[in-house]
């Protein structure tokens, strides 16, 4: 069983995020989120929903790292080089599903990582993705993808086309709102099911119970 250290990482509490609003409908169990831009808090969103649906959600939950990125998730815990995701869609003999998830102490959900970067130059294709994506919802009723942005990773729109829902991080008053368009645009065209956007970094002018009560 690998084990990650989530202590390093603020998880934002129920009251500062109601990510789970955007899963609507209750058949929809995979989750990417992406964003426009690169540096818009995708992980900080992701982090946040699968919390939050693993305190509110009778089944279990996995949070998943497919983010290429340096300071990935799976860096940031000490996972950096496991088996995980890659291992399990790029591998002909993939190890065992349960040698690529860890349960982090004192947290809801499950974690998987990145996996072995190194070893894999392939391109992320359909089938293995779907097989993956089945195996997974037969046994979590949530499954969280945290992404890259879609301008920095060719892969991100193969993976927005196998799952159930794509949630778009757009981040307060520095994602330019014809690149957020543009961004759920491309989405769209790739037959992506995008199900919602959530403004991150919000910056409150008036103290926050003032919003609270609006």
């Amino acid at each position: 069983m690998l084990s990650a250290d989530f202590s390093c990482l603020k998880i934002n509490s129920p009251s500062e995020s109601n990510l789970a609003v955007t899963v609507l409908d209750q058949e929809r169990q995979v989750i990417l989120l992406t964003a426009a831009n690169s540096g818009s808090g995708i992980t900080t969103c992701t982090l946040s929903l699968t919390n939050e649906l693993a305190r509110t959600s009778r089944g279990r939950v996995l949070l998943i790292d497919t983010s290429l990125s340096n300071g990935s998730l799976s860096q940031r815990v000490g996972l950096a080089g496991m088996q995980g995701f890659l291992d399990l869609v790029l591998c002909e003999q993939p190890p065992e599903l349960a040698d690529c998830i860890t349960q982090p102490e004192g947290l809801g959900f499950d974690f998987m990582p990145l996996g072995r970067r190194g070893l894999h130059t392939e391109r992320l294709t359909a089938q293995p993705l779907q097989a993956l994506f089945e195996s997974l919802s037969a046994q979590y009723r949530f499954v969280v993808l945290d992404g890259d942005a879609i301008y920095s990773n060719g892969d991100i729109l193969t993976l927005s086309t196998q799952v159930d829902g794509v949630v778009l991080v757009v981040r307060s008053e520095e994602t330019r709102w014809e690149v957020a368009q543009a961004a759920a645009q491309r989405l769209i065209q790739a037959d992506a099911k995008l199900i919602g956007s959530v403004l991150n970094a919000r910056k409150y002018y008036m103290p926050k119970w003032v919003y609270d009560r609006l």
